[in-house]
């Protein structure tokens, strides 16, 4: 297989496919397109991929495109316990969860876009970013509390949901974002997953250009990606 994915400072799709990548336990290569690039903008980057966003993995002949369709695809193609809950009731929590992050919260996506490369200290949230936070802070301790009793995941082990709402956690981690202690503990788990970590390290040595999300406030991310040092929760 074949995963297409655009800069991993920014590309917060691109992050939650190669996570359901990695989660198949399947052989894939990378192949990173830069997206701010002359290339990137007049669209000659973008052959290979059939929506012309990114990420897409290519599986032999058939391509898959859109962050929750690859983890469809491949919990089809491995088993769909790799990726959800086994109980009825966890699924169908974890089933809503991550379709709801998957169309919602776009005033946290538009004032807070993915950044792995800097921080903000200063950020000061708008009432429409912290109601997206509360619902999101909601949403995660009800699956801690409820079904998290096996792991330090949103339903213990790590799945589906964690993958889609990852690039949440680097959210509430850049930005300095309030959540209550069960979701703080959540994003201190996440940040110290291996794969996550393997991720922010490469991103934080990426040299491509970037300038269409230019925030002021910003600060250099700068020390080992989180989790280097002490390995997963």
């Amino acid at each position: 297989m074949k995963l297409i994915i655009g800069n991993r400072a920014y590309s917060s799709w691109s992050m939650r496919g190669w996570l359901a990548a990695k989660q198949s336990g399947l052989e894939f290569d990378t192949q990173i397109i830069p997206m701010d690039t002359p290339e990137w903008l007049n669209g000659t980057a973008k052959g290979e991929m059939p929506s012309g966003k990114v990420p897409v993995i290519w599986d032999g002949d058939v391509a898959v495109w859109d962050s929750l369709a690859i983890i469809l695809w491949l919990a089809d193609r491995t088993t769909r316990d790799r990726y959800w809950p086994e109980t009825h009731a966890a699924r169908a929590l974890a089933y809503a969860m991550t379709a709801e992050m998957h169309s919602g919260f776009a005033a946290l996506r538009g004032a807070c876009p993915m950044n792995l490369q800097q921080r903000f200290p200063g950020f000061s949230p708008s009432d429409a970013v912290r109601a997206d936070v509360a619902r999101i802070d909601a949403l995660w301790t009800e699956a801690r509390s409820i079904f998290g009793a096996t792991g330090p995941y949103l339903f213990g082990d790590f799945g589906a949901a964690d993958i889609m709402f990852a690039p949440v956690v680097t959210r509430i981690d850049s930005y300095g974002l309030k959540v209550g202690d069960t979701a703080q503990a959540y994003v201190a788990a996440m940040l110290a997953h291996p794969w996550m970590a393997e991720w922010t390290a490469a991103a934080r040595v990426e040299d491509f250009p970037f300038d269409r999300y230019p925030i002021a406030g910003g600060v250099p991310a700068s020390g080992p990606a989180p989790g280097t040092a002490s390995g997963p929760a």
